[in-house]
């Protein structure tokens, strides 16, 4: 495998590359068709939470039809000679594509990862064509028959034997990958090796839904695996409590209890194979004043809409504050916009605004005075679609299904990990020492920022700088099991406000498991600054003060509230194992932290993984569960790579990784900025021979074109299919090339009169530049890129400005 990739070839729905590889036709008049997809979008985060209470206006409570329209704006088809080499697997291409967009892949183009795995030896050609149709296919044959083992062979009459290839290809990469063929399903159980098949032991560290799915994986790879988990159970921040009293008993979620969407969730899939039923959580959820009387649903209403309203305005904001907005809190922001543009008038309403500020603050584990206004949101657009749901008898079956067969340790609470060329050392209490040929780190990000496993060496700067930026918030619980339900049987949540700001969150929202737990069982939730101060809370404290909201809530109508039979409080945030309870995205950080936290160390020796580690999927069970699927294929790839005694592009070394991040930094703020050029200078600026990185966006908006219109078979289907969902969803799909050249240079092209194909044109011919990835540029612009930043640290610390202030003085109350 070669240390640097060929240049990228241009994708043949991205019109913004200097070629065009199929040239325009002359379009047919015949009536433009619509392809109706539907929408796997879910609503933003602020209705992320375990429930939806309601949806803003223009939201859907169910999957929509978005319509598409072969737009003007799409590119021109292949001509017919090319046309004739797009299969046809079935008739049903678009649902296919949804399907896989609800996997977490494009529909019409190739993920990274698939790329620097060599699916296709042409990107961008007719081949990517017709190896996404079928990785679309058997994603979607595999979500039909999760229960079975998923066959190559299945498929071999069905693809035309020349492009066998590409069946092999997107089947090895799917299973590899863990997107088909996991889980706990019988037929995939039996295909479990009886013994280890490979020379390779990996070391897990932690039995959470992240190490457990990684293990999983890692057995039926036919690795040597062994799991050291600190507590006296699996599944980490996944506790399902059995609760007993009075001859009754129920199963409540004590950490993580929703399943976030159920299309395209891993852990619907395995929930479907143990033949669990979901119960979707119910949009009905009621709230009550402090005194225990219903808010008006007017005024519930009213106040809602200046909730969504403010967080709109507050994604205004930022746009125009721009880099600066980094250095926000949200709830700074939404404080100065309360005072600005909000239609709050009374009390009830004031308590009301709290309440949605309470649930804003669950939703991201979380203070608004911690989190970025710039990114505290970032992962909305991969919100898994559909359904919120609980699983009756709760998250800890799954938990168990995974762990089955999976040799897991359970007290051996890790204090070091070592790693180096030769391999790791796991050091746990007592002084046993574990020794791989790799490990898993899958710890909590409370306990790597509390320092609470010692890397030898230590890690990355960068890294440990990623752990320090990103947040690490807190959700608390109080379960009670009560000898029967006295509260609504027709609803799963209900909400109660306060009046003192600081204790909005809490007991501010109640679960009702009473439908899913086995007996009569509530839950209240802790969230924000609440939270916290629930840590030192005595139990009987608290749950008098839960008893006392109930009773003011439930006596008045002629309901008596009986003590509860058995109550658990969770501490979460002093659990040493946990030290808090899910991530966020916290004032100075940004998306780019997760995919710091995953990248390996030690040239493919320590590997990470956990909720902490996906930028898309954060702070949600199946992020954890999605983490672990993808070290395992990262860990396979580097035992593949080193037994092959090459080198892994997957996992560059630790120099390669810092300035690839570096880079990325670098160019939000570019020295140079023309059409989808821009271009960051080192050296002095005085030398016109000083070097200079240039990047160019490609699959930004396209020009207007001709498309072609007529009859409607199932080669045109797909051909329209790519065109129109590429214009779709082309806003996930932006690529970067990068090249070195001269001050001089950059300057001459930016004068270059006729757009960016010009540019193009001239940076290629008359300047001779190659342009390559990111990994393509070599040690040589590691230098320049090290030299920038240090050159840009030095000017900040001359004249680095006072952080911008917004908001109020808090009162004292």
């Amino acid at each position: 495998m070669s240390d640097q990739p060929p240049p990228y070839t241009p994708l043949p729905l991205l019109s913004s590359f200097p070629t065009n590889p199929y040239p325009a036709q002359t379009p047919d008049p015949a009536p433009t068709p619509t392809l109706l997809l539907p929408n796997p979008a879910f609503p933003n985060k602020r209705k992320r939470t375990g429930f939806r209470r309601k949806l803003p206006s223009g939201s859907p409570a169910t999957p929509a039809a978005v319509a598409v329209a072969a737009s003007p704006s799409a590119q021109p088809p292949p001509p017919a000679s090319a046309a004739d080499d797009i299969i046809v697997i079935n008739r049903e291409p678009t649902a296919e594509a949804v399907t896989a967009l609800t996997a977490g892949f494009p529909a019409d183009s190739l993920t990274d990862e698939e790329i620097e795995a060599g699916v296709v030896s042409d990107v961008g050609g007719i081949e990517q064509v017709n190896y996404i149709l079928i990785r679309n296919h058997l994603l979607t044959r595999w979500r039909e028959t999760f229960n079975s083992w998923l066959a190559k062979e299945s498929f071999a009459t069905l693809i035309p034997p020349h492009c066998d290839h590409l069946l092999n290809a997107a089947y090895s990469f799917l299973v590899s990958h863990g997107h088909i063929n996991f889980g706990v399903a019988a037929a995939i159980k039996e295909r479990l090796p009886k013994e280890p098949t490979r020379p390779n032991t990996v070391i897990v560290v932690g039995a959470g839904l992240a190490g457990l799915a990684a293990a999983r994986q890692l057995v039926a790879f036919g690795f040597k695996v062994v799991v050291l988990e600190g507590r006296k159970r699996c599944g980490g921040r996944v506790y399902t409590k059995k609760m007993e009293g009075g001859g009754r008993s129920a199963a409540g979620d004590l950490g993580g209890s929703v399943l976030t969407g159920t299309f395209g969730n891993p852990l619907g899939i395995v929930a479907k194979q143990l033949g669990l039923p979901m119960h979707k959580i119910r949009d009905k959820c009621p709230l009550y004043r402090p005194d225990g009387s219903p808010v008006d649903p007017e005024v519930d209403k009213k106040v809602e809409g200046t909730f969504n309203k403010l967080l709109d305005k507050s994604s205004l904001l930022r746009a125009s504050m721009g880099d600066v907005a980094m250095d926000v809190s949200l709830g700074a922001a939404l404080e100065t916009l309360l005072q600005t543009d909000g239609d709050i008038s009374t009390d009830q309403e004031m308590n009301l605004f709290n309440w949605h500020l309470a649930n804003l603050e669950y939703a991201n584990a979380g203070l608004l005075s911690k989190l970025s206004l710039a990114f505290w949101d970032q992962d909305d657009p991969y919100d898994m679609g559909g359904d919120h749901c609980f699983l009756p008898g709760g998250n800890g079956r799954l938990v168990q299904a995974l762990a089955e067969n999976v040799p897991i340790v359970y007290e051996r609470t890790v204090h070091t990990i070592r790693y180096g060329g030769d391999g790791v050392q796991v050091v746990v209490n007592g002084g046993q020492v574990y020794e791989g040929d790799m490990a898993l780190c899958t710890v909590p990000l409370g306990v790597l920022k509390n320092g609470g496993v010692k890397f030898v060496p230590e890690l990355p700067q960068r890294k440990l700088d990623g752990i320090k930026r990103l947040g690490f918030g807190l959700l608390n619980k109080v379960a009670m099991l009560f000898p029967h339900v006295f509260w609504s049987t027709d609803l799963d949540t209900f909400g109660h406000l306060t009046e003192d700001p600081s204790h909005r969150g809490e007991f501010f929202l109640f679960y009702s498991y009473a439908t899913v737990a086995g007996g009569p069982l509530l839950m209240a939730l802790v969230a924000g600054e609440a939270a916290h101060n629930f840590e030192t809370t005595p139990p009987t404290d608290a749950v008098s003060s839960v008893l006392k909201i109930l009773r003011g809530i439930y006596e008045p109508q002629g309901i008596e509230v009986p003590d509860p039979l058995q109550s658990v409080c969770t501490r979460w945030g002093t659990d040493s194992f946990s030290l808090g309870s899910y991530s966020h995205v916290a004032v100075g950080a940004s998306g780019d932290d997760y995919d710091i936290l995953a990248e390996s160390v030690g040239d493919g020796r320590l590997f990470f993984a956990g909720e902490a580690t996906t930028r898309r999927y954060p702070a949600t069970m199946h992020g954890a569960f999605i983490s672990g699927l993808r070290e395992a294929a990262n860990i396979t790839l580097h035992a593949n790579a080193r037994a092959a005694k090459s080198k892994v592009e997957k996992g560059p070394s630790t120099n390669t990784q810092a300035c690839a991040a570096l880079l990325m930094d670098l160019f939000r703020q570019p020295d140079l900025e023309f059409g989808s050029f821009s271009v960051i200078f080192g050296g002095k600026a005085s030398d016109p021979k000083s070097p200079a990185i240039l990047k160019v966006e490609l699959g930004g908006p396209r020009k207007k074109g001709a498309t072609e219109g007529g009859k409607a078979d199932q080669h045109h289907s797909n051909k329209l299919l790519f065109q129109q969902l590429q214009s779709h969803f082309n806003q996930q799909q932006q690529l970067y090339v990068y090249t070195l050249l001269s001050r001089q240079q950059a300057m001459e092209l930016r004068e270059v009169r006729g757009g960016d194909e010009m540019r193009l044109h001239y940076l290629c011919e008359k300047l001779g530049v190659k342009l390559v990835g990111r990994k393509g540029l070599g040690p040589g612009a590691d230098a320049v890129i090290a030299s920038i930043k240090a050159e840009r640290n030095s000017s900040r610390t001359k004249t680095r400005p006072s952080k911008l202030k917004i908001g109020i003085p808090k009162s004292k109350s």
